[in-house]
């Protein structure tokens, strides 16, 4: 995948894109690859990089979606069990199985939830990953070490998806890429096209170049998460905002915490939502708050009250209680929700995806989650498909492999999630050994990963590959920060740039990062 093959062809074209995307998050990402695998002709463009917002900031769960299986919502519940199957078998080089255990505290909780965990196995028929069951006391703690005993009276464990959201990201922008659509990131769309008052294209800003350019299209899909009110206003400045901006925060802890190799649940918190401590990469994330905010960024920070409320809730159900100095990270992500009734209480709104048709023809795709990015983007096409006029041509995702895809697991844990492509990170640093060196004593990449982002996988900056290529700006922050001076090397020699630039890069990153880092910023590593 290459970003300036990309945009080669979308400059050499003399013929409008069938699809034009705006937004490389799930979203986009999967309505790019739907629309290439259907034979359209796609160009995608994102302003940051892939899956930068809310798509590399998940709780990393491939679920139906217990909470909404209490709120009576079947039907949401259905499609993203049926999804997760799918996801598991189409990438089970990201997709696996995880454990949940759900402690009970009280003798009626174990029924209450035994029965709710049945419908939900129900519900997932042939694709569902392993039956649920009761566990004694005893068997809850052999299952979970480290969760509180006082009061506990047994627990209830079922099977959902665990996946990596930044990587899912990369390999289906690969894929979309293998099936012909010209995928650009750092490229900002800056306007819409229009003749008869119809969208007919977009204007781009490339970002590294400078250039500004127009693409025609015959349909365009805004798929900008929480910016798509800005780009409806593009097309409509009198256009209404739909969007309710919701903020989800996690922290990340050590493996000693949850040394086990199942999840915990809590089915229902203060604030109404279900609350997560998942073992992830060899470290346990811990969340999510639901915290209704007016605006948004694109580099979101959790607040005092979140972070409060996530270590308190770590305390209550942990032996371990965790201090700031066990932080390893804080991060945080932003839902976009569309707006029902006054749109403050974002815990009630439903994560159904929604599609929004202007009257100049401009396609809106939000809400929705990461499990059911498949079925949004398969939805949005056939739309899409309709009103620009396009063939209808059957949708192809159903068990379309995403790149990457392989069963055998790689002899290397960092090399993992890399699926099929681990092979040839292996043959770079058989060509140069010293390319097996990690990036620092407390992260596990090599060096060799490197040099894969900027040659195959689009990594532009030093972010892209410790936030995003990586997920160490994730796992322990510090240590993140203490290798970017390393990370800007290697990415200079791939990409042709100055000893000026990988200096400007390591100022961005560790400016950045900082904000990852629960305690003193200047705190030394930890593993």
């Amino acid at each position: 995948m290459k970003r300036s093959r990309a945009l080669e062809r979308i400059h050499a074209s003399k013929t409008p894109f069938d699809v034009v995307v705006i937004g490389g998050g799930a979203s986009g990402l999967g309505a790019a690859v739907d629309a290439a695998s259907r034979g359209h002709s796609v160009a995608l463009f994102e302003q940051d990089d892939f899956a930068k917002g809310t798509s590399s900031r998940s709780t990393k769960l491939v679920h139906g979606g217990v909470r909404y299986l209490q709120q009576g919502n079947i039907s949401l519940v259905l499609e993203a069990l049926r999804e997760r199957g799918r996801l598991a078998k189409n990438a089970p080089h990201l997709v696996r199985s995880q454990a949940f255990v759900i402690p009970n505290y009280s003798w009626w909780q174990g029924p209450f939830y035994g029965i709710g965990m049945k419908v939900y196995d129900q519900l997932a028929g042939k694709l569902g990953l392993s039956p649920s069951r009761h566990l004694s006391k005893e068997a809850t703690i052999e299952k979970i070490p480290t969760i509180e005993t006082e009061k506990l009276v047994g627990g209830v464990i079922y099977h959902d998806g665990q996946f990596d959201d930044a990587r899912l990201a990369v390999n289906l922008a690969q894929t979309a890429d293998e099936l012909g659509a010209n995928m650009v990131n750092y490229a900002k769309c800056t306007g819409l096209v229009k003749e008869n008052d119809s969208v007919s294209g977009v204007k781009i800003h490339d970002l590294e170049s400078g250039q500004e350019f127009t693409v025609a299209a015959k349909s365009v899909i805004n798929a900008t998460g929480v910016f798509v009110d800005g780009i409806r206003q593009m097309d409509d400045p009198k256009a209404s905002k739909i969007i309710a901006v919701s903020q989800g925060i996690h922290i990340v802890l050590p493996k000693s915490f949850l040394p086990g190799n199942a999840a915990i649940m809590i089915p229902k918190t203060a604030d109404g939502r279900v609350l997560f401590a998942v073992p992830w990469r060899d470290h346990v994330v811990v969340g999510t708050t639901d915290t209704p905010l007016e605006g948004h960024s694109v580099e979101p920070r959790a607040l005092e009250e979140e972070r409060d409320f996530v270590m308190t809730h770590a305390c209550k159900y942990l032996t371990k209680d965790p201090t700031p100095d066990d932080v390893l990270s804080v991060f945080a992500g932003l839902r976009p929700l569309v707006k029902s009734g006054d749109g403050s209480d974002t815990a009630a709104l439903s994560r159904d995806h929604s599609i929004l048709i202007s009257g100049s023809g401009l396609i809106t795709l939000t809400g929705g989650k990461w499990t059911t990015y498949r079925k949004m983007a398969e939805d949005v096409i056939d739309q899409a498909e309709t009103l620009a006029g396009l063939d209808h041509k059957r949708c192809q995702t159903e068990d379309l492999q995403v790149h990457g895809w392989t069963k055998t697991e790689p002899k290397q844990f960092n090399l993992a999630p890399y699926g099929a492509d681990s092979i040839r990170i292996e043959e770079l640093i058989e060509g140069d050994p010293t390319l097996a060196e990690p990036l620092h004593p407390d992260l596990v990449t090599q060096k060799a990963e490197v040099i894969w982002h900027a040659r195959e996988e689009m990594a532009r900056t030093v972010e892209d590959v410790l936030a995003r290529r990586t997920r160490n700006l994730l796992l322990n922050a510090a240590a993140s920060i203490e290798a970017a001076p390393e990370v800007a090397r290697l990415l200079a020699q791939e990409l042709g740039r100055n000893e000026a630039w990988q200096k400007d890069q390591v100022a961005a990153y560790q400016t950045l990062a900082k904000g990852y880092v629960f305690t003193n910023p200047s705190s030394t590593a930890r593993k």
